[in-house]
């Protein structure tokens, strides 16, 4: 592809203004005006966001989905086992971003994860779908494998292991995680690359906000 044209991509944010005198002094209720904002503007997956993690001193990246937030941070489960399990075993502290182009507005979260209590983490698991239950056993999530048909072939079995079963069981290796914020950055578009950004950083239990350079 000519370079070129990559580089002529561009928009000029028109949509809104974040200044200091309407954000809440909360972060988490600025949050959820945001999210909300989202989901009524109908985009698919509002609630994707990439999970930065590190190992040995390399940033590792990827999405996942945001399955609840409050005051206790910004929860989401996998599968305990995989790369970012190994990556937050070694180093809790991880950063997420959300980007929702429509509004033309970024957040991004940085902060330390712990795991979700097991009762949590089940509650949430009975709440899905059954075929997802299963392919929780089915996939060792990150590992390598000969072929799609060794899926295929796990799944057959898990289908018969659990089909007298009304609950399916969660794994051990399965659960969630919660990412308690230390700061919290909105960014809204503006034109000509002058946009606004504003900084939640935690301090003493309080959350001092300041303005930073686009």
């Amino acid at each position: 592809m000519d370079k070129s044209k990559i580089a002529n991509l561009r928009n000029n944010y028109m949509l809104n203004e974040l200044l200091e005198n309407n954000v809440s002094q909360n972060p988490i209720n600025q949050f959820t005006e945001w999210f909300n904002d989202a989901i009524n503007a109908e985009m698919k997956e509002a609630n994707a966001m990439v999970l930065s993690t590190v190992s040995d001193g390399k940033p590792k990246a990827r999405v996942v989905l945001l399955k609840g937030f409050d005051e206790n941070g910004f929860v989401f489960f996998t599968n305990y086992n995989s790369h970012k399990g190994a990556e937050l075993e070694g180093n809790n502290f991880a950063a997420l971003t959300f980007f929702w182009d429509v509004l033309e507005r970024q957040v991004r979260v940085e902060g330390e994860i712990s795991k979700l209590s097991e009762e949590d983490s089940c509650e949430y698991f009975w709440s899905r779908p059954r075929a997802s239950q299963i392919g929780a056993w089915v996939s060792h999530q990150s590992e390598t494998i000969v072929g799609r048909e060794t899926l295929d072939e796990k799944l057959e079995f898990y289908n018969h292991k659990f089909e007298s079963e009304d609950i399916v069981p969660k794994p051990p290796h399965w659960g969630g995680y919660v990412l308690k914020p230390e700061s919290i950055e909105f960014w809204q578009g503006r034109p000509n690359r002058l946009h606004d950004r504003i900084l939640y950083s935690l301090e003493n239990e309080n959350w001092r906000i300041e303005r930073l350079s686009p």
